[in-house]
């Protein structure tokens, strides 16, 4: 299976229905990586998915900006997960096998194979095609540090989409 270019493919697009170039983000400086403080059989890890997942029964994303979002138990079924996101057309395999975005089994058997420690109780899910950086940054941001603060995360996956 070859590689999807979504950069390339999104700027092409953007070109080609007449309006300017996309301003993809650019740190200013690296982002601050910090070494484990233990091992990762002995963390708690959280999960950061960006593809739109919520469980059924909450309110799904919107496509435009929405900066909210869900908590995904750890322990939800697989068949309870549903996805809204901007680039539909890219959730084909997801609707297939949602665990390729959220792969909460594997997780758990991580989990109870003693790799990792514990699991956070949720994962957080949000709509990574969040046009807007300045509500990502003054909004998403912000949930998803306090979710992790109050989860007592020490490392977080995360699973872009």
């Amino acid at each position: 299976m070859e590689a999807v270019r979504y950069i390339d493919a999104i700027t092409q697009r953007y070109a080609s229905l007449g309006y300017a170039p996309y301003r993809w983000y650019v740190a200013g400086e690296a982002p601050p990586f910090a070494p484990l403080k233990k091992t990762l059989s002995r963390s708690r890890l959280g999960v950061l998915t960006t593809s739109g997942c919520y469980v059924a029964g909450q309110v799904a994303f919107h496509y435009k900006d929405d900066a909210s979002i869900r908590l995904i138990p750890m322990d939800t079924p697989t068949d309870r997960l549903r996805f809204a996101h901007i680039t539909e057309n890219y959730l084909v395999d997801a609707r297939r096998d949602p665990e390729c975005l959220v792969p909460l089994t594997a997780l758990r058997r991580l989990r109870d194979e003693g790799v990792v420690g514990e699991l956070a109780d949720a994962a957080i899910s949000c709509m990574g095609g969040i046009y807007s950086q300045r509500r990502v940054r003054e909004e998403l941001i912000p949930q998803v540090e306090g979710v992790f603060r109050q989860q007592a995360v020490d490392v977080a996956l995360l699973v872009p989409m």
